[in-house]
């Protein structure tokens, strides 16, 4: 089993469970989108002592955790599911905890880290606008491939120019998102 030297920072038991099945890791619950000023704490000194890898619940609650850990904690690593790989067998919820251990390992081998700055865009806001990625009919849906494939999860057209280039995906990552978006569209 893979050793992961970051503490993840999930949001319940049940992810915790999911988590230690997966991986050699140790986390932090921060017991659903109420975090508290302790939790936050234990989160800034874990990510100043070992780093930590925020990996919360595909759905606007995990978001929500996400960006208040984002904006306490700058620097963090990400790790995301997709929210096919999340849900649970009998419509019981989408969540870590409902994940096999193949997708966890696959979201924890593809963690992205946010920069503190972002001095200059990779990533452009036409360039969204020339691969179709805003603004047309099937724009959300390709954003959910491109979401796929470079490992950032779903997020509309603003969080993903955001996304791009707090991750630094390179021209060349972006690049090859849409030739695999262009495949799936072929398909």
């Amino acid at each position: 089993m893979k050793k992961i030297k970051e503490i993840i920072v999930v949001e319940g038991k049940s992810d915790t469970l999911a988590i230690k099945r997966s991986v050699l890791a140790d986390t932090i619950e921060t017991n659903g989108s109420e975090i508290s000023i302790d939790t936050l704490n234990r989160i800034k000194r874990a990510h100043e002592t070992r780093g930590i890898i925020v990996f919360t619940d595909p759905d606007f609650p995990g978001k929500r955790i996400r960006e208040i850990i984002s904006e306490h904690v700058p620097g963090c690593k990400h790790a995301y599911l997709e929210k096919a790989d999340a849900i649970a067998k009998g419509d019981k919820g989408v969540g870590v905890e409902h994940a096999s251990r193949e997708a966890i390992v696959d979201a924890l081998e593809h963690v992205r880290e946010e920069l503190l700055e972002v001095e200059d865009e990779l990533i452009s806001w036409e360039d969204l606008m020339a691969a179709g990625l805003t603004g047309g009919s099937d724009s959300k849906h390709r954003r959910e491939v491109i979401g796929r494939e470079l490992r950032l999860g779903y997020m509309n057209a603003k969080q993903l120019h955001k996304r791009l280039n707090m991750f630094r995906v390179t021209p060349e990552e972006f690049e090859q998102a849409l030739k695999a978006l262009y495949k799936n569209e072929e398909e």
